[in-house]
């Protein structure tokens, strides 16, 4: 009897569960698609609001991104870098603005501590003042504008040797990002001024007489009176000449060191080993619409007077014509070399050195566009800026000298020049916005 009973519990409980069965399932996924909605939702809702994170840091840096200085600019640096802080790795992948993207704080650039801004007081009645346009890249600014200082300084002990940087968007991002602060023109010239600088020279780490160099001088020209005397030295290259066959000294020694150097570092014993390889090395420069452009020109006639057939100057911008990438590409492919050795022409390797002329993943870089263009067996790129290099670094204390000697130009750069730091102020500002590195 037990047994039939308990046959028939069993028989009916089967028949409940197995009538119950689509009810169970159908309520099962009635939940699983409401949860899967209210997912979407919630991630929906999550990555708005990463977005508005990222883009209100976005903001902050396109408004440090700027070539004035304002009473503001110290608050806004810092208020930058802790919003960038405050981000998640998520928010910090979508910052995008105006000039502003990850990297602005996110690349790894080096140790900012190993870098000395040169801006104490203390100055005394001598001082030194090395002005630069800068770069924001930490390792090329100690090896390159440092390497040049720390030789000024060594060569002249009873100077005191002081920075300046003419590009504030770059002074912003150190600041902000490193918290390293670096005098501008104006910040470095009041300093001499309220330490009772009596005697001031002024070095350029400029390549040329263009945009910068002007705008210096017109800079300086606010200050001349207020100290007993002002004398400017030469940048690296010197005077610029009036066509592209005037050569000078300076830009000959400059041509014989960058190549020398070049050479050793590619691993050739001189530049016809390097030759007979089938080895061209091409030195990217930043270009200008400034007339001293044709300076350029002049590297490259420097370059085939001293018999380097196989090297070719080339610029970013493009300026003069002649130096763009493509058609330094059609020359090196013309003298029938297929290896090519890509360095900067520039006093720093800061962002057109790693991004215009290194750049991997950039097809308009000068690597890609080397080798897109299919007519070499090998591209390569040396980073390394001209002020890491010994003798170029003493052609800027010669500079320094010459200056300190009463060179029959240095005491007069200085005054007269308002004009044309006028007529080169626009060309710098745009420059300036497309060189920040």
């Amino acid at each position: 009897m037990k047994r039939g009973l308990t046959f028939v519990l069993s028989a009916a409980m089967a028949a409940t569960l197995a009538l119950g069965a689509p009810a169970v399932a159908f309520a099962t996924e009635t939940t699983t698609a409401a949860e899967t909605t209210a997912a979407a939702g919630t991630t929906a809702a999550a990555s708005a609001e990463d977005q508005a994170a990222a883009d209100k840091v976005a903001k902050l840096i396109d408004a440090i991104y700027v070539q004035e200085r304002t009473d503001d600019t110290d608050k806004q640096c810092e208020e930058a870098k802790k919003a960038w802080d405050a981000l998640t790795d998520t928010q910090k992948a979508l910052v995008s603005g105006e000039n502003a993207d990850p990297d602005y704080f996110g690349r790894d650039t080096g140790d900012a501590s190993k870098d000395d801004p040169l801006n104490e007081d203390n100055i005394g009645e001598n001082e030194l003042l090395v002005v630069s346009f800068g770069t924001s890249f930490n390792d090329s600014r100690v090896a390159d504008i440092g390497g040049i200082e720390k030789a000024l300084q060594k060569a002249y002990p009873d100077w005191s040797v002081r920075r300046a940087f003419t590009a504030q968007i770059i002074i912003n991002h150190i600041q902000a990002r490193d918290g390293e602060k670096i005098d501008n023109m104006d910040q470095a010239l009041q300093r001499a001024v309220d330490n009772g600088v009596k005697n001031l020279v002024v070095q350029p780490t400029h390549l040329m007489h263009g945009a910068e160099y002007d705008e210096l001088n017109g800079t300086l020209d606010n200050y001349k009176d207020k100290f007993e005397s002002v004398k400017v030295a030469e940048p690296l290259l010197g005077e610029v000449g009036s066509d592209a066959t005037v050569i000078n000294d300076d830009k000959k020694a400059v041509a014989e060191d960058i190549t020398a150097a070049a050479v050793k570092t590619a691993g050739y014993d001189d530049l016809d080993a390097a030759a007979k390889d089938g080895t061209a090395f091409v030195f990217m420069g930043h270009g200008t619409s400034h007339t001293a452009n044709i300076t350029y020109d002049q590297m490259q006639t420097t370059m085939e007077n001293l018999g380097y057939k196989n090297v070719f100057i080339g610029t970013v911008e493009g300026k003069p014509a002649d130096t763009a990438c493509q058609a330094v590409i059609e020359k090196v492919k013309e003298a029938g070399y297929k290896k090519v050795v890509l360095r900067p022409l520039m006093v720093v390797a800061g962002d057109h050195a790693n991004n215009d002329m290194a750049g991997e993943d950039d097809p308009e870089s000068w690597l890609s566009q080397f080798k897109s263009s299919g007519n070499f067996d090998s591209v390569d790129c040396q980073i390394a800026g001209l002020g890491e290099i010994p003798e170029v670094e003493q052609i800027y204390v010669q500079h320094t000298k010459d200056a300190m000697d009463g060179a029959a130009s240095a005491e007069t750069t200085a005054a007269g020049t308002t004009a044309a730091a006028t007529t080169a102020a626009a060309t710098t500002a745009a420059e300036t916005t497309a060189s920040a590195s």
